[in-house]
């Protein structure tokens, strides 16, 4: 089967020291870099790929200045396009396919409505799909929220879908809960 990992948002902001850290992010970044090989040569993905966020202007995503953001719906500012927070990990050493870029004027939690950093204009689905890709294992950060919405969307899209679960930090406890048993009520499949 024609299969691809997705890395989710695996960025500075997302990892401790970052502006929106997740517990544990940069250790998701090296157990996928693990799991990949800087040289991909375990064979087990024909393509790999990442999404990032890519926030330009994505009006009330953020916390309005002043205002604390509700971590629900706002949020502190994070993954500004082309600031160092908006950069993958240092130790996601692994090489990519490519990346899609996501939520530059809106709010977006799953990568499918990123478009492909190459041309700027093809949005993931399409490009796992041009590719013969049926499969996708996901991984990245946070379990209970991007790569939530990232496997949903793949899983709507067609794609056999499964997450590792060893690869993948969530926020809160209550949370990821929650989100594993949306996600396997879809018909996602967990490993770890």
């Amino acid at each position: 089967m024609n299969r691809a990992l997705i890395i989710v948002d695996v960025q500075n902001d997302f990892c401790e020291g970052g502006a929106l850290a997740v517990e544990g992010g940069a250790a998701v970044a090296r157990s996928v870099a693990g799991l990949v090989g800087a040289d991909r040569s375990g064979g087990r993905y024909r393509y790999v790929v990442a999404t990032k966020d890519w926030h330009v202007d994505p009006g009330d995503h953020f916390a309005a200045d002043g205002s604390e953001p509700n971590f629900a719906d706002t949020w502190p500012v994070h993954c500004v396009a082309s600031s160092p927070g908006a950069e993958l990990h240092p130790d996601l050493d692994v090489a990519l396919d490519e990346v899609f870029l996501k939520g530059r004027y809106t709010a977006s939690y799953t990568g499918f409505d990123g478009t492909a950093a190459g041309d700027g204009v093809t949005p993931l689905g399409s490009w796992l799909s041009e590719r013969g890709v049926e499969a996708v294992d996901v991984v990245g950060l946070a379990t209970d929220h991007c790569v939530r919405a990232t496997a949903l969307d793949a899983r709507r899209a067609g794609f056999e879908t499964t997450v590792l679960l060893d690869h993948c930090a969530g926020v809160a406890p209550a949370t990821t809960e929650a989100a594993l048993a949306e996600m396997a009520g879809a018909g996602v499949a967990f490993v770890g």
